[in-house]
């Protein structure tokens, strides 16, 4: 199952589709207007997307170790990513974000690519439009995660994305609780 963030990775996952000779592909793609991700100085979107066939890549890498990393699939990437924009403005945080295609390819990695996408010990905040269990393997025991525990909304998807909380001001305000929370 892929779930690409944006154009550039629905053409790596396309690509990972046409490929698989071993079992089935699923592309879990958005009908939104969705934002491409920003890419690396001196790279494009589509050299950095093609980390996607990883299962999970760094699309915005932190100093160091980072404060926080943020981390979703799909449309809820580039809400993390304008997330993201306002706590390092306001909160000066130390951020990495993560997009996850596919977790199942991702935990085929060797342990050292996954651990630096993914470090331990530092908070995880996971964004899913879906059911918040699609990324409990990603953010860990003491992760947090903003994400659907029932079904069957129906709505223009500005109004649900506002009513469900899946904007970046509320990653800003979940983020900030979080890290009160992770940081005792």
């Amino acid at each position: 199952v892929l779930r690409p963030a944006d154009a550039a990775e629905t053409t790596v996952a396309w690509k990972m589709a046409l490929e698989n000779i071993h079992s089935p592909t699923a592309l879990i793609l958005s009908r939104q207007n969705i934002q491409d991700l920003p890419y690396s100085n001196g790279s494009t979107r589509i050299a950095d997307a093609m980390q996607a066939a990883k299962g999970a890549y760094i699309v915005i890498p932190a100093n160091g170790t980072p404060d926080i990393v943020l981390v979703g699939s799909g449309s809820e990437v580039s809400t993390l990513v304008a997330g993201a924009a306002l706590l390092k403005q306001d909160k000066n945080l130390n951020l990495q974000v993560v997009s996850a295609i596919s977790e199942g390819l991702f935990r085929n990695q060797d342990k050292s690519y996954q651990e630096k996408v993914l470090p331990s010990g530092v908070p995880v905040l996971g964004l899913t439009a879906g059911l918040s269990s699609t990324l409990r393997g990603l953010v860990g025991e003491k992760g947090f995660i903003i994400g659907m525990e029932t079904f069957g909304f129906s709505a223009p998807y500005k109004v649900l994305d506002e009513k469900l909380g899946f904007t970046p001001e509320n990653v800003y305000k979940q983020a900030v609780k979080y890290l009160e929370d992770f940081n005792g």
